[in-house]
């Protein structure tokens, strides 16, 4: 769904920000990066499969024992593992967006069915969405998705683009439990559904484009998938079937999920281009990597979502080489390559100094 914070909360660009897109492309970074990855390309399907299927199991059974706790200590441990666990087994649809898929047959199918429609963000939400963010031209500009100039807008735009997370559960349900059945006999609405509310994207002024072929009926098959167990939890919950208590934890643990994913998105780049066009090089620097020895990022941005500017330079490397690409490009590129300047040491340094530029941008 759709949770941004609306563009006009953004301060004037300094003339430093402002001149962010105009970095020159490293291109010994960039030949290096190309070199290194030749053998990194091939998605390992053992490796996808047991990782995406135990992460679903562990979290499903975390969820389940913090419905069935004796003691309110046990059921919030319970949750804490459940919301980690699924987090992880949720954040595969970044690496589905980027598949091929005739190397893993049937893991889109398998993870839609496990993990999309249970937690109500079936695939389609991020294919076709999250690789206009990887193109050359969009990336940081209006017409990228999941870019806002976050480092230049207010202060409080900040903990807003947090807390409003904390409500995706009751924007899923209203999504699929209401505005999908309603909008198949109001054709305005299903155009506002589909163009405002079928992608994961923070820039308010992004629409959808329409869909054709294999990938629409694939969506229709996701969306009614998903439409169907929204409505079924909401009436299972209503008639006593499915105890209130269970379902307001099954909403809490996917609340704490995206607040959690919001937390990454908020870190995932510096935010500070105002909206013009942006080398490769720059694209990346205002990405940020999390690379070891730090522990934490393996929870908080798990799935190869810790060497997120290395993506940027290889979207096309699964996330299992992500760790062994960084390593290969670390001993090759020199001490003054651009490539050292995107490593960050964790969470709180970029938080707070993302709160320092907006601070900085009203002055």
């Amino acid at each position: 769904m759709n949770s941004s914070v609306a563009l006009n909360l953004r301060e004037a660009a300094t003339p430093a920000r402002a001149a962010a897109g105009r970095i020159a492309d490293d291109k010994a970074m960039l030949r290096a990066a190309a070199e290194i990855a030749r053998d990194l390309h091939k998605a390992r399907p053992a490796i996808f499969w047991t990782d995406m299927l135990a992460s679903a199991a562990l979290g499903y059974g975390a969820l389940a024992a913090a419905i069935f706790a004796p003691s309110a200590g046990w059921a919030l441990l319970a949750a804490a593992v459940a919301v980690l666990a699924l987090y992880r087994a949720l954040l595969f649809i970044h690496e589905i967006s980027h598949l091929k898929h005739s190397n893993l047959p049937g893991f889109r199918l398998a993870w839609n069915a496990l993990v999309g429609v249970p937690l109500m963000v079936p695939s389609f939400m991020y294919e076709g969405v999250h690789n206009l963010h990887h193109a050359r031209t969009r990336y940081g500009t209006v017409d990228d998705p999941e870019y806002l100039p976050l480092a230049l807008m207010k202060p409080w735009s900040l903990p807003l683009f947090v807390l409003v997370s904390v409500l995706a559960p009751i924007g899923l349900l209203l999504r699929y439990a209401v505005l999908s059945p309603l909008s198949l006999v109001v054709p305005p609405l299903r155009k506002l559904v589909f163009e405002r509310y079928s992608g994961l994207v923070i820039n308010p002024a992004f629409r959808r484009r329409p869909l054709e072929g294999a990938d629409r009926t694939r969506w229709l098959a996701q969306e009614i998938a998903t439409s169907v167990w929204a409505i079924g939890l909401i009436a299972l919950t209503a008639v006593g079937v499915i105890p209130l208590e269970a379902f307001l934890i099954f909403l809490g643990v996917i609340s704490a999920i995206t607040v959690i994913n919001q937390i990454r998105t908020l870190v995932a780049h510096l935010w500070e281009n105002e909206g013009e066009a942006m080398t490769v090089t720059a694209q990346y620097l205002d990405s940020v990597n999390v690379p070891p020895p730090g522990l934490l990022p393996a929870l908080w941005a798990p799935v190869g979502l810790r060497y997120h500017a290395l993506h940027h330079l290889l979207p096309s490397v699964p996330y299992h080489n992500l760790a062994e690409a960084h390593r290969r490009l670390t001993a090759m590129v020199e001490q003054d390559s651009p490539y050292h300047k995107a490593s960050y040491a964790g969470l709180p340094g970029l938080v707070h100094q993302l709160a320092r530029s907006t601070m900085g941008a009203r002055r």
